[in-house]
């Protein structure tokens, strides 16, 4: 009796994340691999962009935790004081691709980006920059090569940067600029090819997150934050594509 109490005890901590949409399988990998050491810690995770997640905690929303695309949210969060003080952190540097399905004609791996100029591209799907920080290193990339102006009204926006990938897995759009680790993702890679864009071409997409202040289970999201940022999370993320970032 006393060991099924200590059970029913030990697996009532709970965690909700919300996390940038780019982060999907990295994730649901992660969440699974650190259910192994802290089977006492029930993680659950909603995914979205960045900036929607950004309005929702503002209003209220109840998460123990914020992965978002972007270090520029978390930092606004604590700034206006709803972050647990001193909780910030860098997980991850993220990375983007020119993604076509594998019988697209377009010749990708020696145009990269400029192939998306090519007459035949009628449009192409990223996420909306206005509250998608993929979205936003996406257009600053075409501006930086010089073929905005030839590619911004073939444009359409995903509500995050994985509904932007549906459009292209899809067939909606004739490709799209997507992050790294959805285009390592097992479907995703079934059905397309791609090439990373040159993080020289867009501001680092430095991806952070912040434990809220609001928190009802402060200890158990730490100690997820410290699982992400720690040997076994950086191993899963790189995975998935993404880059490690400085100390």
């Amino acid at each position: 009796m006393a060991a099924l109490l200590w059970a029913a005890t030990a697996r009532s901590a709970e965690v909700s994340v919300a996390a940038a949409a780019d982060l999907k399988f990295a994730l649901d990998a992660s969440v699974s691999d650190f259910r192994k050491s802290r089977p006492d810690v029930d993680v659950t995770v909603t995914y979205g962009s960045s900036g929607s997640f950004f309005a929702q905690i503002e209003s209220g929303a109840p998460f123990d935790l914020f992965l978002s695309a972007d270090v520029d949210y978390p930092e606004e969060l604590a700034a206006r004081g709803l972050t647990a003080p001193g909780s910030e952190f860098l997980y991850a540097i993220g990375r983007i691709v020119v993604w076509v399905r594998k019988e697209s004609p377009l010749d990708v791996a020696g145009r990269g980006l400029f192939a998306l100029a090519d007459p035949s591209v009628k449009k192409v799907a990223i996420a909306n920059p206005r509250h998608a920080p993929y979205g936003r290193a996406a257009e600053a990339a075409l501006k930086s090569i010089g073929v905005w102006d030839a590619v911004r009204e073939k444009l359409v926006f995903g509500e995050n940067v994985a509904q932007a990938a549906q459009f292209v897995e899809s067939g909606a759009a004739e490709a799209g600029i997507l992050a790294f680790s959805l285009a390592l993702a097992p479907e995703m890679a079934a059905k397309g090819r791609w090439v990373e864009i040159p993080p020289s071409v867009h501001p680092p997409l430095r991806q952070g997150g912040v434990i809220l202040k609001s928190s009802a289970s402060p200890d158990a999201a730490k100690a997820f934050r410290d699982y992400l940022v720690g040997p076994a999370g950086r191993a899963v993320l790189a995975r998935y594509g993404f880059a490690v970032p400085s100390p």
